[in-house]
């Protein structure tokens, strides 16, 4: 078995709305069905015995390798604790060769698993060894280095559950919510509207503590010390036990409690000293360890910290206490799971003799044993949830501490005896505040019960009703993508909003193009939505990008799919037939959102049958309104487009809406019909989206086909008298279409220029050619530098064979090169002649056509003498 063409398919794609790897798996002939491989089963199961069933349900023959590949693949995920249970293979049109997909959630950990089940088969294969376990625990190693920390990923889920999107920007904790204008940001538990400064203040402990002091908030005495000398002159005047930790410290790094001694402060020091050149010495204020939690003016959760410690039992050591703790499948190495492994090092050590202690030691039955002399989750400490004991003013005094120094999120460390009681009262006080607090001990305490704080985060960025989207359009289909993309755009920003669009001519913002280039798959269109100033989106969706990475978005507001028809790349990528182009197509109609609407063609039958796999509502445009399927839908009470006589009319029970041919500049007064199922599309989508319909028609009459609105769709250029258009079609459908709006255009003779895409199937080339010969009286074929993959003069061959019987082309030329073979036919023009030319270059083309039409015109320009 080989493995080939590994894919990460990162948004709703062709075999799941779930991010899933997809590769091509070739198989040997006794590879395609294991029970053609003796003993093969019963090894791959002693290696690894939680593989799952091998078999279909309902299927009593084998699978094929292939099919062993994706289940170990989802398996080996499953195991190593990822949330992971979507797996297949599938066998393509070619013999022996399969697609394979399985879910990841960690595009990494999703690529490494599949390079560990190749492994696994290989080893059963080959009867060679397999180490489970090492496998396991590294996938589990990667998985915690790249997936999000606790805190990130509450806040992460709280935004899901609302139905709000998010993108990870790093590996780190920096996520964008929201698409466009309406997008938000956190990194970790900080939110993008909480200043630099803030953040700052709450670093610099003494500051903090400055001006908490100033607002009447209660906080221990002390100060910075220079050097140690000066930390005994500081230690002495406060006179008893003191704090001593580093000025911009965080996480309990270099903190130090109770010190009573010289010695122990002498250790203290330089524990600190470690971490930072700025101390601070303050007054130990006796009681526990609290951590209030303050989100957008709230208290929204608070915690009792304890130190790491163990209880002794009488019969074990220390070191066995804290190996039988660290076993609690809750504690794991930094932030990536709820409670931290407690570690026996110096700063262990130094408590423990403390104590009276050493590692190996044997605690007295019911001894409580410190650790750690702060409480710190990231150092082993507990949580235990008192969410519902806070006495109103303490949460009044968090609260004010958090407004003071201006974080939106804060925890603020408060140190009483009882949390139920003022701190006055009890000669407690709030000792630190904290940007991005950590979150576990609150999501997942020790004890207790949780707390909905990514909620409550969630519920800060956004306000109720508010899912941080914007609208976004995508079109898909054949032919017409492009026009109807661009004149949708158009309407839109007609309303004043900032448009972001995506097309194979560029990435555009706002009418200002920010990437040339064929553009049109996911990752432009998540550039788009990572736009802050984009109001709303329309994204064309090709079916390249569809098969290469997915959809660029979890959902649209609009679907718009234009059309379905051969030669839009058939025989590429295993898409065989249209009916299997469809289904790839019909990825767009499945990620409406509930609230959405489809836009479908009901004039034809494949595109139409999407609207059983719709989540939301379907508009139907054709021409022709008594099609039985548009009859019906508008009897049912839905939206129909369609033309009556003069005018496109947007239906829906007895109410209509009529827009003039006259009004709509692409159809020249209704004469273009493709241009006119373009315009159709449109409205629908402009519909779907609540456009004002005044609004709506001056976009329809502002819009019109020219070279600079629409590059290479049907532009039309007046030279010499005669009548040139350059357009970009480039399958049969499409020149179909272009032949029966340049027959109904009159002309005295009609010519034609064209090439052939060297990746289309033979069959498609020469039916451009067939349907050409018989609607113009010269041809001039042209072949181009790129022939993609085409022997030289393959392609030009194809065409001819496709004029063999034309009925009406008399002359034909052949020309090496785009440009000499467009002045080949521009130089034969004569006045009431009309020339297509089906252009390749397009940027270029069109420019080398304007060029020429521009000294043609200056040529016919008299001289004044």
């Amino acid at each position: 078995m080989k493995i080939s063409r590994i894919r990460a398919l990162r948004g709703p794609n062709l075999w799941s709305r779930r991010t899933a790897i997809e590769a091509i798996a070739t198989c040997e002939q006794a590879e395609r069905c294991i029970d053609d491989l003796p003993g093969f089963e019963t090894r791959l199961r002693a290696r690894f015995p939680g593989i799952g069933p091998l078999h279909p349900l309902g299927h009593r023959e084998a699978d094929s390798l292939a099919h062993v590949l994706a289940t170990a693949a989802l398996a080996l995920q499953a195991q190593a604790g990822c949330p992971v249970s979507f797996a297949l293979a599938t066998p393509t049109t070619e013999s022996g060769v399969y697609q394979v997909v399985f879910e990841y959630t960690e595009e990494a950990v999703g690529r490494f698993a599949l390079e560990l089940a190749e492994a696994l088969c290989r080893a059963a294969l080959d009867d060679t060894g397999f180490d489970l376990a090492d496998a396991l625990a590294r996938l589990r190693e990667l998985d915690e280095d790249i997936r999000m920390g606790p805190s990130t990923s509450s806040i992460v889920q709280a935004a899901v559950a609302r139905g709000i999107p998010y993108r990870r920007l790093t590996e780190g904790s920096l996520v964008q919510f929201g698409w466009g204008c309406r997008q938000r940001r956190i990194q970790a538990a900080e939110i993008d509207a909480t200043s630099a400064i803030a953040e700052q203040i709450a670093q610099d402990k003494e500051l903090s503590k400055q001006l908490l002091r100033a607002a009447g908030v209660p906080v221990p005495i002390g100060r910075a010390v220079n050097d140690l000398d000066d930390a005994l002159a500081a230690f002495e005047a406060l006179g008893g036990a003191v704090v001593v930790k580093p000025r911009d410290g965080n996480q309990g790094k270099g903190v130090s409690v109770n010190v009573e001694t010289r010695e122990h402060l002498e250790a203290a020091w330089a524990a600190a000293a470690e971490i930072s050149s700025d101390i601070l010495i303050e007054r130990f204020i006796p009681g526990h360890d609290f951590r209030a939690l303050v989100v957008g003016g709230r208290l929204v959760a608070a915690a009792r910290r304890d130190p790491a410690h163990v209880i002794g039992d009488g019969l074990h050591t220390v070191r066995e206490l804290v190996d039988e703790v660290n076993l609690d499948p809750r504690r794991g190495e930094g932030h990536a799971t709820p409670l931290t492994r407690i570690r026996l090092d110096e700063l262990a050590a130094t408590q423990l003799a403390k104590q009276g202690y050493t590692a190996e030691s044997i605690p007295p039955r019911g001894a409580r044993v410190l650790l750690r002399h702060n409480a710190n989750l990231s150092t082993g400490g507990t949580a235990t949830d008192v969410t519902d004991d806070v006495h109103p003013e303490i949460a009044a005094r968090a609260i004010e501490a958090a407004q003071t120094v201006g974080l939106d999120i804060c925890g603020v460390d408060v140190v009483c005896e009882n949390i139920g009681r003022p701190l006055e009262e009890q000669g407690g006080g709030i000792v630190e505040v904290n940007a991005a607090p950590g979150l576990r001990m609150h999501i997942a305490p020790s004890y207790g019960k949780g707390r909905p704080v990514g909620e409550a985060i969630i519920d800060t960025l956004f306000a109720e009703g508010n899912d941080g989207r914007i609208p976004v359009v995508a079109v898909t289909g054949t032919n017409g993508k492009t026009t109807t993309v661009r004149l949708i755009a158009h309407l839109i920003a007609g309303t004043g909003l900032r448009v972001g669009m995506t097309n194979t001519d560029g990435v555009f913002v706002n009418g200002d193009c920010i990437d040339t280039g064929d553009c049109s798959g996911p990752r432009s269109a998540r550039n788009v939505l990572l736009h802050p100033h984009v109001d709303a989106a329309v994204f064309e969706t090709a079916r390249g990008g569809l098969l290469r990475e997915g959809l660029g978005f979890d959902r649209c507001k609009v679907a718009v799919v234009t059309n379905i028809g051969v030669g839009d790349h058939l025989g590429l990528n295993f898409i065989t037939s249209v009916e299997d182009l469809a289904v790839l197509k019909r990825v767009v109609v499945q990620n409406v959102a509930p609230d959405g609407v489809a836009v479908l063609n009901a004039a034809d039958p494949i595109v139409a049958a999407m609207a059983a796999s719709c989540p939301g509502s379907v508009t139907f445009f054709a021409a022709d309104a008594t099609l039985p399927l548009m009859a019906t839908h508008r009897a049912q009470g839905h939206r129909v487009v369609y033309v009556d006589r003069d005018a496109i009319v947007a239906a829906q029970g007895d109410s209509e809406r009529r827009i003039a041919f006259r009004d709509i500049a692409i159809s020249r007064a209704g004469t273009i019909a493709f241009q006119v199922e373009n315009a159709m599309a449109a409205v629908g989508a402009a519909w779907a989206l609540g456009l004002d319909w005044h609004a709506i028609r001056a976009g329809m009459r502002s819009f019109v086909s020219d070279a600079q609105t629409v590059p290479g769709r049907f532009n039309v250029f007046d030279h010499r008298g005669a009548t040139v258009i350059a357009d970009y079609g480039h399958n049969p459908d499409a020149i179909a279409a272009l032949t029966r709006a340049i027959e109904a255009m009159p002309a005295r003779r009609r010519s034609v220029v064209i090439s052939g895409a060297g990746d289309r199937r033979d069959e498609d080339i020469r039916r451009q050619t067939e349907i050409l010969g018989q609607a113009f009286d010269e041809v001039v074929l042209y072949e181009d530098q790129c022939q993609r993959g085409r022997g030289d003069g393959e392609v030009l061959a194809l065409l001819r064979q496709g004029l063999a019987g034309a009925r009406r082309a008399r002359a034909v030329h052949e020309i090496r090169g785009e440009f000499v073979a467009i002045d080949t036919a521009l130089a034969r023009l004569e006045p009431g002649d009309l020339c297509l030319i089906l252009i390749d270059q397009v940027d270029e083309a069109l420019a080398h056509i304007a060029s020429r039409v521009a000294l043609a015109r200056a040529a016919a320009v008299p001289v004044v003498a």
